[in-house]
């Protein structure tokens, strides 16, 4: 899995609440043999269209501006619904790396530490805040999210602290999924079965 350590990049805003996973993936999608590296092309496809099909200009993804994202500012209860993990394949395949909201569902954020991707939870306004100061220059006005020290905001203002679980942040650092940190403490797992064998051998038996 790849590190997160700190990235500058442009956030588009989601700010719609109760955006859910089958708004972010269509099921049909993950049931139709779509390639885990396409998903992103179909990342919040009902979004972006018009009731008379055309394309919503008011929506990040038919902005040029935003086309190059890798950070995502959202609603409240985002990624609500199923725990459908190809909701954050898609995202991720869209090129995001890290979501900001006032709340996110607590399954789709297990699943995006899993797969990589930083979540963190800021107050509604200030999501607001940063999202009316990207607005007037995407690209100029690029989001810094560093996780070692737990800080966000604009390159050229005041840093922004967020918190994020121990466990979490350190799999994230290291690049490591719940085995690779399970793994982590292979010696300990190997003291342990020791002592536990002389207290229980018959548990060891073949």
């Amino acid at each position: 899995m790849q590190p997160f350590t700190r990235i500058q990049g442009i956030a588009a805003p989601l700010l719609r609440d109760n955006v859910d996973t089958d708004t972010i993936i269509r099921v049909e999608r993950l049931f139709n043999a779509v390639p885990r590296a396409d998903l992103g092309l179909y990342c919040l496809e009902s979004l972006r269209h018009l009731s008379d099909g055309s394309p919503d200009p008011e929506f990040f993804q038919n902005d040029l501006r935003y086309q190059r994202a890798s950070i995502l500012l959202c609603g409240r209860n985002f990624g609500c619904g199923s725990a459908r993990e190809g909701a954050v394949w898609a995202l991720a395949g869209m090129g995001i790396r890290c979501i900001i909201a006032p709340s996110v569902a607590d399954l789709f954020a297990a699943n995006c530490f899993q797969n990589g991707l930083l979540v963190f939870t800021l107050d509604q306004a200030i999501i607001e805040h940063l999202a009316v100061g990207v607005a007037a220059d995407p690209a100029g006005r690029p989001l810094v999210v560093d996780l070692e020290r737990c800080q966000t905001g604009f390159a050229d203002g005041e840093p922004i602290p967020f918190s994020v679980a121990a466990r979490r942040r350190e799999a994230l650092l290291e690049g490591l999924d719940e085995i690779d940190l399970t793994l982590k403490q292979q010696s300990k797992i190997h003291d342990f079965r020791q002592r536990d064998g002389e207290l229980r051998p018959w548990i060891y038996t073949a």
